[in-house]
């Protein structure tokens, strides 16, 4: 039985291979053709924080492939009301596979080691693995062969660009980010990354532009994220010269594109010239949010042929 609690739980091969199914599954649907691969088993969605892009995609994705969905909220009462570990045991013989969306990471690890069926990471303060998988699924539908390409990040070194290094990491991709002081990664957190890819190109800089330069994809991320309204201020002033705009775009490749995870702050971390503009693939990767996961259910509970 496998988790998918970061990318560190996943080949290279592993990870091309969710994208082939991916790829074949999304083709299908473009047809307007359904496979009921899934058809009789039950997706556990546990979230802690509010989200759009996450459930929607998750519960639609699964209803494309026959499958259904049971959404449980903070309401029910785990790992308060009943420890985690007799939850998360007790929700395995009900369901076939657990999503959860939680504040710790902790909490998807608590859930993972008791579950007897497979746990994925929705989104924690550490990881968010599906988001990366659509990221770089839509980078390969853009630009083609993910080795080689470079994909730049601007902004705080947060949960969504950890799994985006990660995942640049096993695939070939070079990685650059453009942060503020004190807001780097964890410097254990590179360490391991490169232990496992000793020849990944990295670059962490100051400077937007030096990041940018010559890359295939610029990203960036709102700079005051869920649960952190108090440090609003703070966040806003240190980001300041860390805006994604047309000047900035005209510093990367001719054909870069931009990505964003969204929701966005207009104005703020991104322009609305460059979110609305011909180089953003804001929308199409949104939805693949949602073919991403259906090709990660579909190879994790061994329905990809």
């Amino acid at each position: 039985m496998r988790h998918v609690l970061t990318l560190f739980e996943l080949t290279a091969a592993e990870i091309q291979r969710v994208f082939e199914v991916t790829e074949e599954l999304k083709t299908q649907w473009k047809q307007g053709q359904r496979q009921p691969l899934l058809a009789g088993r039950v997706m556990g969605l546990l979230f802690e924080k509010p989200s759009l892009r996450t459930r929607v995609s998750f519960e639609t994705g699964m209803a494309q492939l026959g499958g259904s969905s049971l959404f449980l909220g903070e309401d029910v009462g785990w790992g308060t009301r009943e420890a985690l570990s007799d939850f998360s045991r007790v929700l395995s013989q009900y369901v076939d596979v657990l999503v959860c969306r939680a504040k710790a990471h902790r909490t998807v690890e608590s859930l993972a080691e008791h579950a007897t069926c497979p746990v994925i990471n929705g989104l924690t303060d550490l990881a968010h693995p599906c988001q990366a998988l659509a990221d770089l699924y839509t980078m390969r539908e853009i630009h083609g062969e993910l080795a080689g390409q470079k994909l730049a990040y601007i902004g705080d070194a947060n949960n969504v660009a950890s799994s985006l290094l990660l995942g640049c990491a096993r695939l070939g991709v070079q990685f650059a980010i453009a942060s503020p002081p004190g807001y780097d990664f964890d410097p254990q957190f590179v360490a391991q990354v490169k232990q496992e890819h000793p020849q990944m190109e990295f670059l962490e800089t100051r400077d937007p532009i030096e990041a940018v330069r010559d890359a295939s994809a610029v990203y960036t991320d709102v700079w005051v994220s869920m649960g952190q309204e108090a440090q609003r201020d703070e966040r806003v002033q240190a980001f300041a010269d860390y805006q994604v705009n047309q000047d900035l775009m005209q510093q990367a490749a001719p054909n870069a594109c931009f990505l964003h995870c969204l929701p966005a702050r207009r104005g703020e971390e991104v322009t609305d010239q460059v979110l609305d503009g011909p180089q953003s693939a804001v929308v199409q990767q949104a939805g693949n949010r949602m073919h991403a996961q259906k090709g990660l259910l579909a190879w994790l509970l061994g329905a990809a042929s």
